[in-house]
């Protein structure tokens, strides 16, 4: 016999709408059935009928309608013990509600088809004092390594949503490119689109029509000679697989992107020809809570550490080259405002230069428009 369901909201779900809500909390009733009990007004909220938009407060309850006889609620999955330390391991960063992860390359950000182990199903041994697990800030391509931000409750990942957003965030990716690009550094400018049907299917290619807006950043950082180089990108727009197709348009794909780029067996000095060489470095923001400053970093795993090496690039000398207009003065607790050093540099640089235009306008970064 079926019985109906009641989900009481908890403190931490407050503001989160109500289909996606139920995603996470009836994971076993497929989105489009929630859909279809919704316009039909099957899933009540305090005895009134709702819609997916409606935004939950704590302490409320959702009335969902019997479950069919075949339909049961999913098991929950106990996370091992073994996934429960590794998981653990990955922590780099554990504060004000925010935890930063360094994510290894071959495992997804969260679970799909076919994909049974995934960062979110470990989530669980992440948890706070109350039992609470921490939530998805981003995500990561499966292929690729680095920075994975979670929050510890609910209003810090809305918060958190609103920096990426907004675009009040700084994300700087480490890749090995082949060949060396002719350029040392500049702008790609391509729109993309994800291909649904046809030949391309689940890629994302460039699409001057129907494409959305996507600009990446990219300097080189080294190279060794004209087989490969050491770049630095960053994307100021997030769109899918964004700096592995800007690569691709640039000439230069990342080395072992079997879907956008070429197999380089040819590069003995490559540990892993099938791994991505496309690592998440670092990530420069704003905490939404306290305002302070975030300089968050991942070092390389010891697979690239291999690659690295093998050419001859040195990933411990590289700092931030790009300018950001965007950082603020800090504040100190006193409230006297302070510039950061990199500021007071460069205005003892622009004193020197004086009224040398010329060399002003030589030294500047050249920003290109590459086109496929």
């Amino acid at each position: 016999m079926a019985f109906a369901r009641i989900l009481t909201v908890p403190a931490d779900d407050n503001g989160q709408r109500l289909d996606r809500w139920l995603k996470r909390m009836a994971a076993d009733l497929p989105f489009i059935l929630v859909q279809k009990l919704l316009r039909k007004g099957q899933i009540r909220v305090d005895g009134k009928r709702a819609k997916g938009e409606q935004k939950l407060s704590a302490g409320q309850e959702v009335r969902l309608p019997p479950l069919a006889p075949d339909r049961k609620p999913p098991k929950k999955q106990e996370i091992s013990d073994t996934d429960a330390a590794f998981i653990r391991s990955l922590v780099l960063y554990d504060q004000d509600g925010l935890i930063a992860i360094n994510k290894p390359a071959g495992l997804a950000t969260q679970g799909g088809s076919k994909v049974a182990r995934h960062i979110d199903g470990m989530l669980d041994a992440l948890a706070d004092d109350q039992g609470v697990r921490p939530r998805l800030v981003h995500r990561l391509d499966r292929e690729t390594s680095g920075l994975l931000l979670l929050a510890r409750s609910a209003e810090m990942a809305r918060r958190m949503g609103k920096v990426f957003e907004s675009r009040n965030i700084k994300k700087l990716y480490w890749a090995l490119i082949a060949p060396a690009p002719t350029v040392e550094r500049g702008t790609i400018r391509a729109p993309l689109l994800k291909k649904e049907v046809g030949p391309d299917k689940d890629k994302v290619v460039v699409d001057e029509k129907e494409g959305k807006t996507a600009l990446t950043d990219f300097v080189i950082m080294d190279q060794a000679g004209h087989d490969a180089a050491f770049a630095m990108f960053w994307p100021r727009t997030g769109r899918m697989h964004q700096i592995r197709v800007h690569a691709a348009v640039l000439g230069c794909p990342i080395l072992g992107d079997r879907k956008y780029g070429q197999r380089v067996e040819s590069l003995e000095a490559v540990a892993d020809p099938e791994r991505l060489h496309l690592h998440a470095w670092r990530l420069m923001f704003r905490h939404p809570l306290t305002n302070q400053w975030l300089d968050l970093q991942a070092p390389l795993s010891d697979d690239l550490k291999k690659t690295w090496k093998a050419l001859g690039f040195d990933p411990s000398e590289s700092a931030d080259p790009f300018p950001d207009p965007r950082r603020k003065k800090e504040v100190k607790k006193g409230g006297q405002k302070r510039e950061s050093s990199k500021r007071e540099d460069g205005k003892k640089e622009d004193r020197k230069r004086g009224d040398k235009k010329n060399e002003r306008k030589r030294n500047a970064p050249t920003r290109r428009k590459f086109s496929r």
